[in-house]
């Protein structure tokens, strides 16, 4: 038989739209159904204000235009002319520039936070994609750290405010290099993901096009996307020739080098053209009526996302918009998850109902691209639709909001709690006990951008969002959390200690807990937001990562970086499914048994504030990994001492691991002669003892 050599083509990077860049020049290809008359105009700098040269498209194969610009060049920029119909739904003006969707690179304004002119649908100040040319960059010998879910443990920030504090020290502050500067301290934490709030091309300066008592104020967070293919230029040390492409790329490399992964929050619901009164960008101009959700009367939008409008996910020209997307983020620049911004949108259908097996949600989770990345769903809207628990795809995980409201009540001291703590602490069963589910689809949180950091949960009862300019109204008015007896800055040694202990509490909670444990940056030094849970629009020091904190909270930065070491030396803390025994409605068994105090066999479920749990290390019992130690495990909520008597077998020798409470651990015998352990009140303290 004759040999046959088969040639495997290997899936391309770049989408199928946008600008392809071939020897003596360009193919633009753009999606439009309802367009009459598309243009594509070529600029020669970033800041011109006029075309050198404007093609009109030649040739169109069902929705999609295209024309081939012989002469035209990587590194060029360029924007889009489109007529059409205007009313109805459609919203085409042929005078107005378009941004393309596919634009590989936003270029044009190369400073964070420069002034701009007044608003112009043409001129300097209206952002042009730059014609991008074939990968050139040197991944080496890279290879990505593959971080099993089960092992995975998160830190959030924001690529500008991690570093653009003075105090940082970094020679690149806010930028993709400062990141690279500081993986020491997130070697030291012990993190292995990095998830990074919106890189995607966003405007700063949108409140200072709108105007009023806003207009001073930045976009902090970049929750508002302009382009989903490009990276933020600003974030990089340049940016006009694509700088920013490869700087990314330098940042990526960088941490998967030291074991780290890079995961980006994606914002697919809504983007930066807002409501009927807002810019027209990109989308509005090429295709409203596709790319958005309209109301019934086809003039405004389906707002779902408290943002003005909500774009049509499960439209299929939409579906491939955004698989095409994720497929560029992963291949292209090497990412390893994506955290969907309000995913229930991702749910809806195209007159907003919400979909028993959304199209685009099986799509990503099944594309064969996307099959080895993480994929996280805030699974929850702004117009109420609530899916913790119940995101439709078993492949995602979910930010956990049970999680974090649950624990701070629980370390507040808030009655009737212990039920549900102990439910969270093994994985959350009741939301995802489910056929071929496990506590890894939990990702668990107390703090993240959005609410107070971990410091300001121990420190303020209410929000203070003034600054924001919305009379206090922006944010969450349940914030589930304790000032320790007065309300912000304090000099009082005894509430700064116990604020302290609260912190270490919810830290050691955090990485105890079966689940994926996230964590919000500078919340290991204490960093705080002076009581604003809503920082969206403070580009400050509301905001910013103050690294002098690290000098008066070295303590609490050593002790997270001891939790994340000990939950990594404990595969029983680090679970793929579910303990038997882990609802406490459910009763003891070989993988946990549940304590109270003073001896009692069970905690007082509907009243108490402790309570203690064993922890069984034989994987066979636990299934987990690999054996390892018991663990006995107490919490203490409320503010008096308890007492629990060890569960001592004849093989089990218990040693004290940590506690967070300041005095040392006090052990004895009760007049039974059994081992009893005191703990203070508001406390964690953890035993291991060797199998048997």
């Amino acid at each position: 038989m004759k040999s046959v050599t088969l040639s495997v083509p290997v899936l391309p990077a770049r989408p199928p739209l946008g600008a392809q860049v071939a020897d003596d020049g360009v193919l633009f290809r753009v999606y439009s159904r309802h367009a009459t008359r598309l243009w594509v105009m070529l600029f020669d700098h970033p800041r011109d204000g006029a075309p050198v040269r404007e093609v009109e498209f030649t040739e169109r194969e069902g929705d999609v235009w295209g024309v081939f610009v012989k002469g035209a060049r990587a590194g060029q920029c360029y924007a889009l002319r489109a007529d059409g119909p205007h009313g109805g739904g459609a919203a085409f003006r042929k005078d107005r520039w378009l941004l393309d969707p596919y634009a590989l690179a936003v270029v044009g304004r190369e400073k964070w936070g420069a002034a701009i002119p007044a608003a112009s649908p043409t001129g300097m100040d209206f952002p042009k994609g730059l014609i991008v040319g074939p990968d050139d960059f040197d991944w080496g010998d890279e290879k990505r750290p593959c971080i099993p879910l089960a092992e995975a443990v998160v830190y959030e920030t924001s690529v500008r405010g991690f570093t653009v504090d003075g105090s940082s020290g970094v020679r690149h502050p806010g930028t993709y290099r400062g990141i690279i500067e500081k993986i020491p301290h997130l070697k030291r934490l012990g993190v292995n993901v990095v998830e990074l709030l919106p890189v995607h091309e966003f405007d700063e300066m949108e409140f200072q096009r709108e105007g009023g008592p806003r207009k001073e104020l930045r976009n902090f967070w970049g929750y508002s996307t302009l382009a989903f293919f490009a990276p933020m230029a600003r974030y990089a040390c340049a940016s006009d020739k694509g700088e920013h492409l490869r700087e990314f790329k330098e940042m990526v490399k960088a941490l998967h080098a030291e074991g780290i992964e890079v995961m980006l929050d994606v914002v697919f619901n809504h983007t930066a053209e807002g409501g009927p009164k807002g810019p027209t960008y990109s989308f509005r101009g090429l295709d409203n009526e596709v790319y958005y959700m309209l109301e019934d009367d086809r003039e405004g939008y389906r707002n779902y996302t408290g943002c003005g409008n909500t774009v049509n996910c499960n439209h299929p020209a939409v579906n491939d918009f955004i698989v095409d997307c994720l497929r560029y983020w992963a291949r292209e620049f090497h990412v390893d998850g994506f955290r969907f911004d309000l995913a229930t949108i991702l749910t809806r259908g195209q007159n907003g109902e919400v979909l028993g097996n959304p199209p685009v949600v099986e799509r990503i989770a099944e594309d064969p691209v996307l099959r080895g990345v993480k994929l996280v769903a805030e699974a929850w809207d702004a117009a109420g639709c609530y899916q913790v628990g119940s995101f439709p795809n078993r492949h995602w995980s979910e930010w956990n909001g049970r999680y974090r409201d649950d624990m701070r009540a629980f370390w507040r001291g808030d009655e009737h709690m212990l039920s549900a703590f102990a439910t969270r602490l093994c994985g959350s069963s009741d939301l995802y006990d489910r056929p071929g589910q496990s506590p890894l689809k939990s990702i668990n949180f107390f703090a993240c951008h959005d609410g107070f950091t971990l410091a300001d949960i121990t420190s303020y009862e209410r929000k203070h969002n003034l600054a924001n300019c919305e009379e206090n109204r922006d944010g969450d008015n349940n914030n589930h959390s304790s000032n320790g007896g007065k309300e912000g800055e304090t000099k009082d040694p005894a509430i700064l200690r116990r604020r302290e202990r609260r912190r270490m509490n919810m830290l050691a909670t955090l990485f105890l807990s079966q689940g994926v444990p996230m964590m919000l940056a500078g919340d290991e030094f204490g960093r705080t937001q002076k009581g604003n849970n809503n920082a969206y629009c403070q580009d400050n020091a509301i905001s910013w990562v103050d690294w002098k904190l690290l000098e008066t909270h070295g303590p609490l930065c050593d002790f997270t970086a001891k939790m994340v070491a000990f939950r990594k030396a404990h595969p029983a803390l680090r679970r793929a499914s579910f303990l038997a025994g882990a609802a406490p409605f459910k009763g003891a068994t070989p993988d946990i048994r549940w304590y109270g105090p003073d001896g009692a066999p069970d905690p007082d479920w509907g009243n108490g504030y402790a309570l203690a749990c064993r922890l069984d290390g034989h994987k066979t019992h636990t299934g987990a990994a690999e054996d390892d130690e018991h663990l006995y495990m107490i919490f203490n909520s409320g503010e008096k001492p308890a007492t629990f008597i060890l569960p001592l077998g004849d093989k089990e020798k218990w040693r004290l691991a940590f506690t967070t409470q300041d005095a040392a651990v006090r052990i004895g015998r009760n007049e039974e002669g059994a081992v009893v352990v005191k703990v203070d009140g508001e406390s964690v303290t953890v035993f291991t003892s060797p199998l048997a």
